[in-house]
């Protein structure tokens, strides 16, 4: 039950979803579009027969008892347009196979009110989003045509434009990018629901906006108006506040790089980690182990500054050549380089 007990170190419960995806005969992704309703039950996503998916269960429920786990049944359920609907586990969807996936074990260590909040967390449906499609589509409900740049939800694999997925005429879309407005919006607004767009250049959906009632909208609005020079003065400050700190993670980022590399000049130490630390820009210097300076990070960091600034592997990308095979022409110009860093004279 080695990966039972990862799950439990990690986040104080685990279930046997947890411990079929730890053994590699779920895999991720098919257990979110199984939430998604784009599956009809999960186990036809599962990499296993029957045999060794009710022997690995049943085993993860013995341990979980031998450890004095506290049993909690967890509903499953998705958002659709009529109301929530109960996701199947099994295909014959017997009462004990269901109950014995719904249910999660906690750490007896847990206080009761934590218990209670992680509880109802578990049982929150996945919350719906709407895309903002990168070309034309048509609901499937409808028939009307959804152009490219406008709006739809997906529903079990169906797109549905927003009137009949009950995003109709009384809601209307924020864009992203103010804080506050959207912040307050969202607070008055009885529903809501994120936008998100597809990313080609980083491979991934990207928020947009969100899709509030209009009436919220209108109240925010003023709100935002009444206090616009105060939110003003605190931005600026804020602004100020986060200058100083980027300059002083660039100054720390500096001397490790310097103490990883010696032979680094101090120039070019501080070059890299005011490029790295460039926040927004998803370096490797603005992630969670940059920002905690750490060896790995950094290391990451000084190859790609050798990368591009050392080699020729700029004009290898503008001729045409695929980065991972740019990659493997200068490799060894670059170890050469970190090699002289690491060990100077």
């Amino acid at each position: 039950m080695t990966a039972a007990e990862a799950v439990l170190a990690h986040q104080h419960y685990v279930s046997a979803v947890d411990v079929l995806m730890g053994i590699g005969f779920l895999q991720f992704v098919h257990f979110q579009s199984w939430k998604k309703g784009r599956v009809g039950f999960l186990e036809e996503t599962i990499q296993a027969g029957q045999a060794k998916i009710r022997l690995s269960t049943a085993l993860f429920r013995e341990w979980a008892v031998a450890k004095g786990l506290t049993p909690s049944e967890t509903r499953y359920v998705r958002l659709a347009p009529g109301g929530p609907v109960e996701l199947r586990f099994s295909e014959s969807g017997n009462p004990d196979v269901e109950r014995n996936y719904r249910t999660h074990y906690l750490s007896p260590e847990i206080p009761a009110k934590e218990r209670e909040k992680l509880e109802e967390k578990l049982s929150a449906p996945e919350k719906p989003v709407v895309f903002q499609v990168l070309r034309d589509s048509e609901c499937s409900e409808c028939g009307t045509a959804i152009d490219k740049g406008d709006f739809l939800m997906m529903e079990a694999e169906r797109p549905l434009c927003l009137p009949c997925a009950g995003f109709g005429d009384e809601f209307e879309y924020l864009p992203a990018g103010d804080v506050a407005l959207t912040r307050r919006a969202t607070k008055y607004s009885g529903r809501s629901v994120v936008v998100v767009r597809f990313s080609r250049s980083r491979g991934r959906y990207e928020r947009r906006g969100i899709f509030l009632e209009t009436t919220a909208i209108e109240r925010a609005e003023q709100e935002c108006t009444l206090d616009a020079d105060a939110r003003a003065r605190d931005r600026a400050v804020a602004a100020v506040r986060r200058q100083d700190q980027d300059r002083e993670l660039v100054a720390q980022m500096t001397q490790q790089i310097e103490r990883l590399f010696p032979g680094c000049s101090r120039a070019e130490a501080s070059d890299i980690a005011a490029h790295t630390a460039v926040r927004g820009s998803d370096r490797v210097g603005r992630s969670a182990a940059g920002r905690e300076l750490q060896d790995g990070a950094l290391t990451a960091a000084v190859l790609a500054a050798i990368r591009h600034r050392h080699t020729n592997y700029d004009a290898l990308l503008l001729a045409g050549v695929d980065r991972h095979a740019a990659r493997e022409r200068v490799a060894e110009q670059v170890n050469a380089v970190l090699t002289a860093w690491r060990h100077p004279g």
